[in-house]
């Protein structure tokens, strides 16, 4: 059904505004998540342990590349989440990153077969601060990942 929807909106994608949805949930009858991207035509595919979207998607999946592990805890899951956030809004002006100065957090949320949940802004906080604290004065690169692992 998304995928009609975005091939009903071809003509706007045509003139420059697309949306390209990431669709993630989890598959109660596998016991698995599962992510799917879609682009403005409306084709879908089907993603395997992570993925991003938008303009700085490639630093993003940069990170989500080196850091990322099957198994690993939700925390350390909303760290890398964030890391690759954070680089992929260091390398591409038109991503927004976390700015803890105006109180702006990305918005992160946790599927899994218990449901979905949003995280909050006081969670997230701590987890940023973390992060920029350890990139501080470093140029970002394996040092200074932000995630210890």
């Amino acid at each position: 059904r998304l995928a009609s929807m975005l091939r009903s909106n071809l003509g706007m994608a045509m003139q420059g505004l697309a949306v390209v949805p990431l669709f993630a949930g989890f598959d109660l009858s596998e016991q698995t998540g599962r992510i799917f991207s879609y682009d403005v035509t409306g084709g879908r595919y089907e993603e395997h342990d992570h993925h991003s979207i938008g303009s700085g998607s490639m630093f993003a999946r940069g990170a989500l590349k080196k850091l990322w592990s099957p198994d690993m805890a939700q925390a350390d899951a909303t760290r890398i989440a964030v890391a690759a956030l954070y680089d992929a809004a260091d390398d591409d002006s038109a991503t927004g990153g976390p700015d803890l100065t105006r109180g702006i957090f990305p918005i992160v949320t946790v599927v899994d077969r218990d449901g979905y949940r949003r995280l909050t802004d006081e969670e997230l906080e701590p987890i940023i601060r973390e992060l920029i604290v350890s990139r501080t004065g470093d140029s970002g690169g394996a040092r200074g990942s932000g995630v210890d692992r």
